[in-house]
């Protein structure tokens, strides 16, 4: 097998893990991958899971790792608020959603956590394209939902504390989305959360 064989079949995958190379390369010898991690050519991120290290590893390349690694995913919750401008910056461990149990993983390239939902709820998130990553993430009003559902928000003290930026709030979230998506959770503590968020940004 030849690196730059490997390479050029990989590379469109960013992060790709070893079911990846065995539906390429039926036959692969898994020696390779520790004679090119010695070489500098590749890195692992956790077990069974790769990439190449000519790749840059950003924000976005770390979003794409989470959806990768711990699949199906979506980014959500503090890392989807960040991305959106809700919340000041500096969430040091990316945020997901997963229909699969509750997970954190840590790896040489950070903290990841997944947070279950319910296969209903996992619902609302697109494809965005960030510095040449696509990255599955929640729509600016399923993120400030799931969060609202998963986190501890037992006052509207608690959700002022995050110090959002209402300005940007009002300028890109439709409430009338945020009622819609609501309905569907079934949740009197989510409408309740749902109420201090409306009081916060129209205060």
């Amino acid at each position: 097998m030849k690196y730059l064989e490997f390479y050029q079949q990989l590379k469109p995958f960013g992060v790709f893990s070893t079911l990846d190379i065995k539906k390429i390369y039926p036959r692969f010898d898994k020696r390779r991958l520790v004679e090119w991690q010695g070489k500098g050519y590749i890195t692992k991120v956790k077990r069974a899971y790769y990439y190449f290290n000519d790749i840059e590893v950003n924000e976005s390349f770390q979003y794409k790792i989470a959806n990768k690694i711990y699949a199906p995913s979506y980014i959500s919750m503090e890392s989807a608020l960040t991305y959106y401008g809700f919340i000041p910056e500096g969430v040091f461990i990316t945020t997901s959603v997963t229909t699969k149990n509750t997970a954190k993983q840590e790896t040489g390239l950070g903290r990841f956590t997944f947070q279950h939902l319910k296969p209903e709820l996992f619902f609302a998130y697109q494809i965005v394209s960030m510095n040449d990553n696509r990255i599955k993430i929640a729509e600016p009003e399923k993120a400030i939902l799931d969060y609202l559902y998963l986190r501890k928000v037992p006052d509207i003290e608690t959700l002022q504390g995050l110090r959002f930026n209402i300005p940007q709030i009002k300028e890109k979230l439709d409430f009338s989305k945020i009622e819609a998506y609501c309905s569907l959770f079934g949740s009197r503590v989510l409408n309740q959360r749902v109420t201090y968020l409306k009081t916060m940004v129209n205060a």
